[in-house]
């Protein structure tokens, strides 16, 4: 009886002073929405449901990219395609379940490590996604500019590109881990993002800049490239290759740029529910605690419909999946036969014709060295031998008539008699 009066109390304590003090703070790691069980619940079920699916999808995407790879097909397009899973996968297994722990208690219980690093990474693998969805337009807009020749980058380039993505994706949302502390707030542990005096308009400046370096100018670029790639397969080729390879360029550009669209839309609610939260005045109404929920699990989303976008829009992708199933059912077939054909006690047969050890080996009366008839025949075999096409070119020469009915040259055959071929 006691706790539930506490936890009441609570409840209104929250929701009175939480418009007084996000002016200058607002949570982090994910926000807590203590005052309401039915949030509680909900909540932690989507983000589990997302995490479900998204994890069963990229896993099978990884799987796909990296079986071409191991067949010597690696190309700068999958190598981004590989990132942009690598880093969806991330959240899934690091950052979500974070998340919907956070909402599944009232009070954050998570350690201070968590509290500043968690917040810190989602951000940086969103950083990390959105800039690889320029680089793969850039490369999708090259790859539609000369369908039939191969985007062929080295090594090292697609290394020091996925590098500096990441780099600069870890350093962009480092304020982030710099102001996020766990502190007591209104008599309950929290993970808020505390920010002292001296750093508002620093804090302030980031709060606009940053959505408009991660989201607002990826988007631009990508959408620009992606815009003019489609202009490129529009224009029509003259050769069948060419209208295969335009094919081909064109669906890959629907599919890339529906992947982007995609991650914009679905993350644009947690960039609107970002601004209100950094911008928020004293008094001013904060954001509703079911949109600010809402649009975290919509975030997480994208790293499920990705991978779908990817298996449903893609004949590649689709043919790989086959592949890999059918690869799996083979392998499996050929283990439980060698299980079953193997004999027990690890025994050796030995072939038939083998002989055993210390036992005299019978020659054949057909075979001895006496016999010259084997001996003579034995020779001609070895010193004569009869290729097979050129023993059926001379016997189609002599059995075969050469019949001119057809010839396309008359003229040049007059000298010949009837019916008889020149020799």
């Amino acid at each position: 009886m006691e706790k539930g009066m506490l936890m009441a109390a609570f409840a209104d304590s929250n929701s009175s002073t939480m418009n007084e003090s996000l002016a200058h703070l607002h949570f982090a790691g994910g926000y807590l929405p203590s005052d309401s069980k039915d949030w509680r619940t909900l909540v932690p079920a989507l983000l589990v449901a997302v995490c479900l699916v998204g994890f069963v999808g990229n896993l099978c995407v990884i799987g796909i990219l990296l079986h071409s790879a191991w067949k010597g097909r690696p190309s700068m397009i999958h190598s981004l395609l590989l990132n942009v899973s690598m880093a969806d996968l991330s959240l899934l297994l690091f950052a979500a379940p974070i998340r919907a722990t956070a909402y599944s208690k009232g009070a954050w219980d998570l350690g201070w490590f968590v509290c500043k690093s968690s917040n810190w990474f989602v951000q940086m693998c969103m950083a990390a996604k959105s800039l690889t969805i320029v680089a793969v337009a850039k490369v999708c807009f090259m790859y539609a500019s000369d369908p039939a020749k191969p985007v062929s980058i080295h090594d090292c380039t697609v290394w020091s590109v996925l590098g500096g993505i990441w780099a600069l994706a870890s350093l962009l949302p480092l304020p982030e881990w710099f102001f996020s502390t766990t502190r007591n707030h209104a008599g309950v542990e929290m993970c808020l993002m505390d920010v002292p005096v001296v750093a508002k308009e620093f804090v302030s400046m980031f709060g606009k800049l940053y959505p408009l370096l991660v989201f607002c100018l990826p988007l631009l670029l990508a959408s620009f490239y992606f815009w003019r790639a489609y202009g490129q397969c529009k224009k029509q080729g003259t050769k069948t290759q060419n209208l295969r390879n335009q094919k081909r360029s064109k669906q890959l550009t629907v599919m890339l740029l529906s992947m982007a669209m995609t991650s914009a839309v679905l993350w644009l609610p947690e960039w609107i529910a970002w601004l209100w939260m950094w911008h928020l005045k004293a008094g001013g109404p904060a954001p509703p605690q079911g949109f600010i929920a809402l649009s975290e699990v919509l975030m997480f989303s994208t790293s499920s419909a990705n991978p779908l976008i990817f298996l449903v829009m893609s004949e590649e992708f689709k043919a790989g999946v086959k592949g890999v199933w059918k690869w799996m059912i083979i392998k499996r077939h050929l283990t439980a036969s060698e299980s079953l054909e193997t004999p027990a006690g690890n025994s050796v047969v030995l072939p038939d014709n083998v002989p055993s050890p210390g036992t005299s080996t019978s020659i054949p009366e057909k075979e001895k060295a006496g016999s010259p008839c084997s001996s003579k025949e034995k020779t001609d075999k070895t010193e004569i031998p009869i290729l097979p096409d050129v023993e059926q070119f001379w016997h189609e020469r002599d059995t075969v008539p050469c019949v001119q009915a057809n010839d396309p040259t008359p003229w040049e055959h007059e000298d010949q008699e009837p019916g008889g071929c020149d020799k």
